[in-house]
């Protein structure tokens, strides 16, 4: 005979993985979907014009020494990113 206690402890201990599967699966996949976004956001001027073209040049370099980035022979876009990341504007 079956225990019908441990059946039903099983199949909700599946379904409970399964389901906590699904949910990180979806959380990996949303994450991706964000990272892609940031990256394009900063794939070139014409995207990120808001904080490249329009930022004058001497106020992000100023801005960027005060937090320890290094501006000698970069180009604007990738320290505007890294200034970006630094402050909290994470992809996340």
């Amino acid at each position: 005979m079956i225990d019908r206690d441990r059946r039903h402890f099983f199949t909700r201990c599946l379904a409970l993985q399964i389901g906590r599967i699904v949910q990180g699966f979806e959380a990996g996949v949303a994450e991706a979907r964000q990272k892609e976004e940031f990256d394009n956001f900063f794939s070139s001027y014409e995207s990120s014009y808001a904080l490249t073209l329009a930022y004058p040049d001497d106020i992000l370099i100023e801005t960027a020494h005060k937090n320890g980035i290094a501006t000698e022979g970069r180009d604007k876009i990738d320290i505007v990113k890294e200034l970006f990341e630094k402050k909290g504007g994470d992809y996340d």
